[in-house]
């Protein structure tokens, strides 16, 4: 046999093994996906050492069920797969129907969860190693290679045992999968996507969360910082929806919880100034006033251009007095 026609063999072979893949390379390393039995949600979280895993490998509709298919990512199981469980078929039928029809299961890694508690997951038996899965009450997780066949195990053990909101329990999942080795090539991205349990039938509106790193060399350390700041900006928009009612201190709560959260950002306390102003309660409002301009002149500019807005009153006095700090 020539060098050439061995090559030859070689990309005929290729070419047949992964002509039914969206994706010819393993995309995505470890994952979870999980239903919360208190709020209803559905999440799917995932690192891999891939660039924008997001794109391809998460797949959740709220009031239906989540889908993470990756290794040699085949992208219709997300899809194809949460239109079944839309249609009344369980997770693990749902999986079944679509193993069934692909000729390429081998290199596959699928799991799916649905509202109604069925769980499955599908590792092929040519996934590359160290790779396998492990089902548990309402979760699954997953993993293709890893340094140790302990990653998957360790994932399982902290997402049955951390505290918190579904976000953070499945992101303790991801960490400890770190923790444990994780990626045998390394770590470059990383997301999560969160859908409501009281679903409105408008996809959009039934996110919760949807973030996504897409290249970092530290991604879950990059998805935790913007779970904080998600969370600040869940509180800051609760405070914008309390200020149009008129429940001041409900707002002005808010407002504190979200600069707690996000202390680094000036701009969230200015709008507990602005409250404060708002409703008279001046000299409490000027030192955060003074406090944000010294870090942010530009929303001094920015200043009387509220009162249009009706978020501080036509006064210029007190204008002048916010503007002076």
């Amino acid at each position: 046999m020539t060098l050439k026609t061995f090559i030859t063999l070689i990309s005929i072979s290729l070419t047949t093994l992964f002509s039914q893949s969206s994706n010819s390379r393993p995309v995505s390393t470890y994952s979870i996906v999980a239903y919360d039995e208190e709020t209803g949600q559905l999440g799917v979280a995932v690192q891999s050492h891939w660039f924008a895993v997001g794109q391809l490998v998460p797949w959740a509709k709220a009031g239906v069920g989540a889908v993470v298919t990756q290794s040699f990512v085949r992208v219709e199981y997300g899809p194809d797969g949460l239109t079944l469980m839309e249609e009344g078929v369980s997770a693990e039928d749902a999986l079944a129907q679509l193993l069934a029809d692909d000729p390429q299961q081998a290199v596959r890694q699928v799991a799916m969860i649905d509202v109604k508690g069925s769980v499955a997951a599908h590792t092929g038996e040519r996934c590359i190693d160290m790779a396998g899965h492990q089902v548990g009450k309402n979760f699954s997780v997953q993993a293709n290679l890893m340094e140790k066949k302990s990653v998957w195990p360790a994932m399982a053990e902290a997402f049955e045992n951390s505290d918190g909101d579904l976000a953070d329990r499945m992101l303790a999942a991801l960490e400890s999968a770190e923790t444990e080795g994780g990626d045998i090539r390394g770590r470059q991205s990383a997301t999560m996507l969160i859908v409501s349990g009281k679903p409105t039938g408008i996809d959009w509106q039934d996110i919760v969360l949807d973030l996504r790193v897409d290249d970092s060399p530290e991604p879950l350390v990059e998805l935790r910082r913007l779970l904080r700041i998600h969370r600040a900006y869940e509180h800051a928009n609760k405070g914008d929806y309390f200020m149009e009612e008129n429940l001041i201190n409900e707002a002005l709560e808010e407002y504190r919880l979200a600069a707690e959260f996000y202390p680094e950002n000036v701009e969230l306390p200015y709008w507990s100034a602005v409250a404060l102003a708002g409703i008279g309660r001046t000299e409490e409002a000027l030192p955060i006033f003074y406090s944000v301009f010294s870090t942010n002149p530009n929303l001094r500019t920015m200043t009387p251009r509220l009162v249009k807005a009706g978020l501080l009153p036509d006064d210029p006095k007190l204008l002048d007095m916010i503007i002076k700090q």
